[in-house]
């Protein structure tokens, strides 16, 4: 193919593809390359993006073909496409669905189409020793309980399982959203979030009933949980961050469905309730008194038929939860989260035990819809003084880190933009409780940490709902499913190295839709020219992926 030199994309044989930032067309190809690549890099001019065999079967799994990935890049490329790259892309996306795990009456069936791969595969000791005999050369039946497990070592060997063997149907519990609140509003399902339970349930077929979507944070996740119950009508259990967001899953559960409060429970360090609809922490599941004991609270997947999992925020979904799930792999399984970015790289694992991605809205589209805040993103560089310097000099890595982080320069900046947002509602987040202390003591406001207890932290978020309080400092205690919607300032005085996931949770924390200028500003303070901002650079990945971009203004230069 010619040259193209007005197209924004290079296109690599080692699988990487260079999109152009300053390119008039660069959001519509950032969008585009969304559905089938990763983005690695982001700064100023040329972002780099990488295709990867799981990237690729996600978007199979979502239904893009080959020739659909392929055609976006050849559209767009400077270069053309290497012929290389496209015989992979074909070859990769057509390993999803080769192998099929199937239903047929009691017996759990591995099957497919190309009978020499399928001899091949079964020939492995790790996958023969899950198999119970061959039925026909296209045909073995596997062990009842390693329906999980035989679909992670079939990953493994680079071909992921197409599982259509079906789900049971769980305790009936019927239930449906109500039209009008328990709090006297009127309630409906946003249009995305229809499509999104209708993506996850595909209207009852073996192909739908196990998956993840993925939804920027204020989109309503919870809501598309809900609308999920209600669409199976079966007793579910809900696995979440931290028991402030338990009690808000039941506090949603009982305003905007029928259900009755009794049935409903709560499973956590403070009560043990196992009910038609249980809401349970991710802690109490994986408490034990012992690093050699078992996990006691596990027992909670096996108390009731379960005919959905919810797994709230699955990109944090901790590894013994994951080998329960490996054996539930009857029951209908929802993941939901902001982020498929895992910071222990086990995403093959959500994909094989969760399900694929099903659905995904992107943050910019549901902000120029009016249904989250439109975010202003701005990192702020402060200098150290003198002695700061000398010591970030002398540190090793791990303390340089930590020096530039809690960078005492950090207060200043944060008592102007206090003062520049006289009127608004701000949460000051940081990662070092003695940081946030010093701050809080500071400047006179209350703060919540992990050592504060349970109920004083639910009474400081109804002051700051209630306007009571507008100003808040948090620990990464509120990264997580806190819903605190009149929040429309976050500043983050420190964060955790270079964590994508959780910078896209902070940034969650203040888009929801706000009545009256619907923006959120979104600051990051960050010592020049150290490891902090390294680690920045990584951190903002994820909303440069979704669309953003920060301002980057030096501190002398504030207004």
């Amino acid at each position: 193919m010619s040259y193209r030199p007005e197209l924004p994309l290079i296109v690599q044989s080692d699988r990487t593809i260079l999109l152009e930032a300053q390119h008039p067309l660069f959001a519509e190809v950032r969008q585009a390359l969304s559905g089938f690549a990763e983005l690695i890099k982001s700064p100023e001019y040329i972002h780099t993006y990488r295709i990867t065999p799981l990237s690729l079967w996600n978007a199979a799994a979502g239904g893009l073909t080959a020739e659909q990935v392929t055609g976006v890049l050849s559209t767009y490329s400077k270069y053309g496409v290497p012929p290389s790259i496209v015989r992979e892309i074909a070859e990769t996306m057509g390993r999803y669905g080769l192998i099929r795990l199937e239903k047929d009456g009691d017996h759990l069936l591995l099957t497919g189409d190309d009978v020499p791969l399928l001899a091949e595969l079964t020939g492995y000791k790790a996958v023969s020793s899950l198999l119970e005999g061959q039925v026909n050369p296209a045909v073995w039946r596997v062990k009842p309980y390693a329906r999980g497990l035989i679909k992670q070592e079939l990953i493994r060997l680079g071909y992921p399982v197409q599982d259509v063997a079906g789900y049971t149907s769980g305790e009936a519990c019927p239930v449906a959203l109500r039209e009008v609140t328990a709090s006297g509003r009127p309630f409906a399902l946003r249009p995305y979030q229809q499509e999104a339970v209708d993506a996850f349930h595909a209207a009852g077929a073996a192909t739908g009933g196990s998956g993840v979507l993925v939804l920027p944070c204020g989109a309503g996740k919870t809501i598309i949980g809900l609308g999920a119950i209600c669409q199976l009508q079966t007793a579910t259990l809900i696995l979440t961050t931290n028991t402030t967001s338990v009690r808000q899953w039941i506090a949603e559960l009982i305003d905007k469905t029928d259900l009755d409060p009794s049935q409903i429970g709560e499973y956590t360090g403070e009560r043990k309730e196992v009910k038609p609809i249980t809401v349970a922490t991710y802690q109490i599941l994986t408490y034990r008194s012992k690093a050699d004991d078992s996990y006691p609270h596990m027992r909670l997947f096996s108390e009731r038929e379960w005919g959905l999992v919810i797994y709230d925020e699955v990109h944090l979904l901790p590894a013994p939860v994951f080998r329960v799930t490996s054996g539930i792999q009857a029951t209908r399984r929802l993941g939901l989260t902001a982020t498929l970015v895992r910071e222990d790289g086990r995403e093959e694992d959500v994909f094989t035990l969760i399900g694929p991605k099903k659905y995904e809205m992107p943050w910019k589209a549901l902000e120029e819809q009016g249904w989250i805040a439109e975010a202003r993103c701005q990192e702020i560089r402060l200098p150290f003084e003198a002695n700061g310097r000398e010591a970030y000099a002398r540190a090793n890595a791990r303390q340089k880190f930590r020096i530039a982080a809690e960078n005492p320069r950090k207060l200043q900046v944060v008592r102007h933009l206090l003062e520049r947002h006289a009127d608004d509602r701000v949460l000051i987040i940081g990662q070092y409780v003695g940081q946030l202390q010093q701050l809080a003591e500071a400047l006179n406001l209350p703060l919540i940490t992990g050592k504060v207890p349970e109920k004083e932290r639910e009474a400081l978020y109804r002051q700051f709902k209630r306007g009571e309080i507008t100003r808040l400092a948090v620990s990464k205690v509120a990264n997580f499913a806190v819903d605190l919607p009149d929040a429309n300032v976050a500043i983050q005085i420190s964060g955790t190295f270079g964590s994508r996931q959780e910078e896209a949770q902070r940034l969650g924390r203040i888009l929801r839709p706000k009545e009256r200028d619907n923006a959120a500003y979104f600051y990051t303070l960050v010592t020049r020219d150290t490891r902090e901002q390294e680690f920045a650079l990584h951190r903002q990945l994820f909303l440069v992926e979704q669309g953003y971009h920060y301002d980057v203004i030096e501190m002398d230069a504030l207004d």
